[in-house]
């Protein structure tokens, strides 16, 4: 037996079918506020649904199987649900107006309808199934006296007997009377179960079931896991958002719901802990196991029990009849229904008040199909299922609203984020807890019908954008963190974080390619394409419009790079506002990359000027000279070291390790050639072999060359003969050559290689 609500309703809404905005709010919201209520209906509702069938029939149960030890445990656990829930749905409910749909409404109008609706349609099936679960309910608090009719007529009744005609007299009610009848009918039920607790609380009980003094820990032999125990009581609790189903018939939802579902939660969980205590002080173990209706016998007058009971079912069946169907309004309302005739009727209302008449028809007719069915024990799980994702969605939207820093978002009420991240954790774990299976199974309805709503409605907010704004507070904290603790690169170990900058962009990939290699894994990239002209809207659209494209390629080609256009007026006036640029990783950038056609010599003079100028802003400068080679196969990469280029060697080796890294570049092999003196120096062999033994390089003993060269001819001819066909040619240039201006000459020699890069460090890079 389960005791659960998560109302949500519609009084005066938006007119059939209006359309939403790109936020996901209503553009036709009314003003109305339907019947106009206060806070003491949000209370009722919600109170009368806590103080439900389990407090009659399982309570005892609890106890006589954990303890009241553990039925405190139970209590204080459940609420760790409860109490972020309705603390979320408080903060939310006063953010903005909040119309007709309830729980619904707050969760489309914060999630958009592609996730609202299929939260809505769960979460309406939930309530429409409920009206019979609580009618059952209802008809067990007739036990005594169908057996009493047995006795006397032989045969004994089913409880269809009392369902059936509790289902007639609650669509007589709805549709005769509408939800202000309704609300009356709550203060009756409410005023009775104060006085059946009380006649609970009041009472002894007889002498022979008494226990031997208050025991905490007292249990039956052979008791029931708490795992299990918690399963049957914990959605005894879940009625606390009864009350936000009449969200569109309050006068000032910012102020009754906060109110109402704080105060029915606070009122719930103190009278769950007082009949705990009576339980555990008025019978032993046994006979609050061997009899649900043990409070009965230990009331100041034992009918009063079946009274209660029958009350609170009734209440939460009414409050399912009143609710369920402005879900189902709000859905129509919205247009969630793929016909748009069914989207029309169930969205048409009655009278000022706009009683969902058509809805109302629909949800009876799905209840009376599971009143017929009589035994819906396994409809009570799923029922636990729909509502604990319902209230996950809601603490999961208060805490990311709150990270997400969105400055529209403004509750006059406001909960704390780690309140919500743990009602959020703890619906996960308890539906698990409860069931695996059925929570598995909640949650693939729910996939299912979220990925039907997002492919018709395309172009509406969904959960990608709900978590965008959290992503963006989320890396600019990070960030934020990283600079603050900055240390010394060598302390952490060398990183190489690129600005790549280029005037070419679609028009050549390898720099592009070379760049997202680099950032992989172990690296950082900052590919930036120059836009030449004066700022201005022209080009600035025009930046706009390549950065998209850029952007698209870097999605298809999975690059783990940072893209970006800059309008300047020349090359190298670009490049001086890019080494200025952070560095994506909240750590400042060392390295530039350039790149020149090898067919296009002409623009070597611009790569002059830019590298002195990286080089002088203490920066690593790295030329790539591409080919219509394109890499090759990529399966062989050749490192050559000269005496005047070993201060590159680290960085040249490292480059060549993380560029191998690449899944594209899984099976290549990395050559190196170090070409000394014809003399033989054999310390800066020894020195080289040192440097990859230690550093754990993925280059073996046989792949690591020294030549002896006399020349600069020479090396090229040893370049011509080894690494003709290599796929990719690492080089250092010497700081010689920078100063003395003989760049343009290096970055033209080796010809014999097809694609090479150019290496330059500034920085004393330590392989160990």
């Amino acid at each position: 037996m389960s005791d659960m609500q998560g109302k949500s309703s519609g009084g005066r809404a938006p007119s059939p079918g209006a359309p939403l905005s790109s936020g996901g709010s209503t553009t036709g919201d009314s003003s109305a506020t339907g019947h106009g209520f206060g806070t003491a209906p949000v209370f009722l509702a919600s109170i009368s649904t806590i103080l439900g069938a389990i407090l009659f029939l399982r309570f005892g149960y609890a106890v006589g199987h954990v303890g009241l030890w553990g039925t405190m445990m139970i209590i204080v656990i459940g609420h760790m649900v409860t109490i972020p829930t309705v603390l979320a749905v408080s903060e939310i409910a006063t953010n903005r107006r909040v119309a007709g749909g309830g729980a619904y409404f707050i969760i489309s109008r914060s999630f958009g309808t592609t996730i609202g609706g299929s939260i809505g349609i769960a979460l309406y099936l939930s309530q429409a199934i409920s009206i019979a679960f609580y009618l059952v309910a209802f008809a067990e608090a007739f036990q005594p006296v169908l057996e009493w009719i047995g006795v006397r007529v032989g045969g004994v009744p089913t409880l269809h007997w009392v369902s059936v005609p509790g289902l007639a007299i609650l669509i007589a009610l709805m549709l005769g009377r509408g939800a202000d009848q309704g609300v009356r009918v709550l203060w009756v039920v409410c005023g009775i179960l104060t006085a059946v607790i009380a006649a609970f609380l009041l009472g002894s009980g007889p002498e022979e079931i008494r226990p031997d003094g208050l025991n905490l820990t007292s249990t039956i032999a052979n008791p029931d896991g708490f795992g299990v125990v918690f399963a049957t009581c914990f959605p005894a609790f879940t009625g606390m958002i009864a009350g936000l189903g009449l969200s569109g018939d309050l006068k000032d939802p910012k102020r009754s719901i906060p109110l109402g579902t704080i105060g029915a939660t606070l009122a719930g969980m103190a009278i769950y802990a007082l009949v705990a205590v009576k339980l555990a002080q008025s019978a032993a173990p046994e006979a609050l196991a061997g009899d649900q209706f043990i409070m009965a016998r230990i009331a100041v007058w034992g009918p009063s029990i079946y009274i209660g009971l029958a009350a609170a079912a009734f209440s939460s069946a009414l409050g399912s009849v009143m609710v369920a169907p402005r879900t189902l309004q709000a859905l129509a309302r919205d247009r969630v229904f793929p016909v748009s005739k069914v989207n029309t009727v169930l969205a048409s209302g009655r009278g000022e008040a706009g009683e969902p008449v058509n809805a109302t028809y629909v949800s009876v007719a799905l209840a009376a199909v599971f009143v017929a069915l009589g035994d819906i024990d396994f409809i009570a799980q799923i029922l636990s299922m729909f509502f604990m994702v319902t209230y996950g969605t809601l603490c999961s939207v208060s805490f990311l609203e709150y990270f997400a820093g969105n400055p529209s978002y403004r509750p006059t009420f406001r909960s704390r984020w780690y309140i919500s991240l743990v009602g959020a954790v703890m619906c996960v774990l308890m539906m698990i807890q409860m069931s695996a299976m059925y929570a598995l199974l909640a949650m693939a309805i729910m996939l299912a019908i979220y990925l039907g709503l997002k492919r018709s409605r395309r172009g509406e907010r969904d959960l990608a954008a709900i978590l965008q704004g959290a992503m963006f507070q989320l890396v600019r904290r990070l960030q934020i963190t990283l600079q603050k603790s900055r240390t010394g690169q060598q302390d952490v170990g060398w990183r190489p974080s690129f600005v790549a900058l280029t005037q070419f962009g679609d028009r050549r990939v390898a720099q592009f390619d070379l760049l997202r290699w680099i950032s992989h894994r172990h690296g950082f990239g900052h590919f930036v394409q120059h836009m030449k002209g004066d700022y201005s809207l022209d080009t600035e659209l025009e930046a706009r419009a390549q950065l998209g494209r850029l952007v698209k390629r870097s999605d298809l080609s999975r690059a783990g790079t940072f893209v970006d256009t800059l309008i300047a007026p020349s090359f190298e006036n670009a490049l001086t506002q890019a080494l200025q640029y952070p560095g994506i990783s909240g750590l400042p950038n060392n390295s530039i990359l350039l790149e020149f056609d090898q067919e296009h010599p002409d623009e070597i003079p611009r790569l002059e000027r830019a590298m002195q100028l990286a080089v002088t802003s203490r920066f690593n400068a790295v030329v790539l000279r591409s080919s219509a080679f394109r890499f090759g196969y990529r399966s062989s990469i050749h490192v050559w070291l000269t005496p005047e280029t070993l201060p590159n060697a680290a960085m040249m080796l490292m480059l060549a390790y993380i560029i191998v890294g690449h899944p594209e570049w899984r099976t290549a092999e990395i050559r190196v050639f170090a070409c000394i003196g014809t003399d033989g120096d054999a310390s800066e062999a020894d020195r080289l072999s040192a440097l990859v033994d230690q550093g754990r390089l993925p280059i073996g003993r046989k792949n690591v060359e020294t030549l002896p060269v006399e020349s600069q001819a020479r090396i090229e001819t040893e370049i011509a003969y080894r690494s003709s066909d290599a796929d990719l040619v690492i080089a250092g240039i010497s700081a010689d050559d920078i100063r003395e201006g003989s760049l343009s000459e290096v970055l033209r020699s080796h010809r014999a290689a097809n694609d090479i890069i150019f290496v330059h460090a500034v920085e004393e890079i330590v392989i160990d």
